[in-house]
């Protein structure tokens, strides 16, 4: 590579301070001619390559600027809006970030499920007494099938995620006029910092469950599961950690169009519920998602309100809690939703070898309707009762030194 140009931010002396005052500025590796030729080396250098858990190739590095005093940048747009000119690479790699750690999960699930089919350990339990009953495949052992469903339930529902929210991004370049395009762009926001803070660290969960199904053998590095729990620990962490998206979630987020966006968020919900509830299989899952999205939207107008009051701090101390009820509920939701299409899919007719398929997403959205869902409302309930120990507790009293 014959040059390269880092972003960089920066504040001009005198500006303001915070990040109204910050610039966004290139700095090249090398000074550019003004005939397009390569020129002295700028006062930049890279000082070692960081050794992240589980990545010994990272792209990301420690650079030294102007050791000598000689580094030039120039500035890239207008003056103080540094941030937000790299808010839309940085809302862009969220969305790379939550992409990632679900094809982590979802990579992980399909080598545990069918290592669950092949590993023969055990008796079945129905013959647990029977000495001489031959050994099965571990699929067939109940929390080895509810360790799977469990993963697949989070794998699929945030795939739909995922999609739903490009989805998002297309309406808000494309809709036909500028209202519904600032609409779609603001749910893309609003929605941005809990598909990459929720898919992280979800992702990341269902690694170490596939590292159960491996068992000891897992473990280790002979299966590519192991380096994938790994490496999939860094996403939770990559372009901001989980406090800042439950900070961006809480101060930024839920308010765009003076809530607007937010109704308008729990109103997609509702309609899935409507659908879903004129069959009548599924009318017992959109009972339930209908009360928890109604649920959500009385604790957010509560934490919102306490967000701007005197208890700020206690609300913020219960930001990312809030964050993980909106995942839980838009992944109660996207199950709905494939479970609604696999019921019209099973009703019209279907080829035989898709019967287990759709059939098996209506059981996906069973078991996590009915096993996650009620302890995301014991979560809100915690959220409702507002606890401000995390911000009474003394310095002191956390221990440690």
């Amino acid at each position: 590579m014959e040059n390269i140009i880092h972003p960089v931010l920066a504040r001009i002396e005198g500006d303001a301070p915070g990040t109204r005052g910050i610039s966004l500025f290139i700095v090249p590796k090398y000074h550019v001619n003004e005939d397009g030729s390569l020129g002295e080396r700028n006062d930049i250098v890279c000082t070692g390559v960081e050794e992240k858990h589980g990545i010994h190739g990272s792209a990301t590095c420690s650079m030294a600027l102007g050791s000598k005093g000689e580094c030039i940048g120039y500035l890239l747009g207008e003056r103080c809006r540094g941030m937000n000119i790299m808010f839309n690479m940085i809302n862009g790699a969220r969305m790379s970030i939550g992409l990632q750690a679900l094809s982590y999960a979802s990579a992980s699930y399909m080598l545990a499920v069918n290592y669950a089919r092949e590993r023969i350990q055990g008796r079945d339990l129905a013959d647990f007494k029977d000495h001489g009953a031959p050994s099965v495949a571990i699929i067939k052992h109940p929390d080895v099938r509810r360790n799977l469903l469990w993963m697949k339930s989070y794998v699929e529902g945030m795939r739909s995620f995922f999609y739903f929210l490009i989805k998002c991004g297309t309406d808000a370049a494309a809709a036909d006029t500028p209202e519904k395009r600032a609409l779609h762009a603001d749910l893309f926001s609003l929605l941005t910092p809990v598909v990459k803070d929720y898919h992280a660290v979800k992702g990341y969960d269902v690694c170490i469950q596939a590292l159960q199904v491996f068992g000891g053998a897992g473990y280790t590095q002979d299966y590519a599961v192991e380096q994938y729990a790994r490496d999939c620990k860094v996403t939770t962490i990559y372009e901001g950690c989980s406090g800042i998206q439950a900070m961006d979630l809480l101060a930024r987020k839920i308010g765009l169009q003076k809530g607007a966006v937010f109704m308008h968020f729990l109103g997609e919900i509702q309609k899935t519920v409507a659908v879903a509830k004129k069959i009548q299989t599924l009318q017992g899952l959109a009972g339930k998602v209908e009360t928890a999205a109604n649920r959500l939207g009385e604790i957010t107008m509560q934490i919102g309100k306490m967000a701007m009051s005197a208890d700020f701090k206690v609300a913020f101390a219960h930001s990312l809690p809030f964050l993980f009820v909106m995942g839980d509920i838009i992944m109660a939701w996207m199950l709905l939703w494939r479970a609604t299409t696999a019921a019209e899919k099973l009703a019209a007719g279907t080829r035989k070898k898709e019967i287990a398929f759709y059939e098996g997403q209506i059981k996906t959205a069973e078991f996590f309707i009915d096993t996650e869902l009620p302890v995301t409302l014991g979560k809100m309930n915690a959220i409702e009762g507002g606890s401000p120990a995390a911000m009474e507790i003394s310095d002191a009293g956390f221990g440690g030194l």
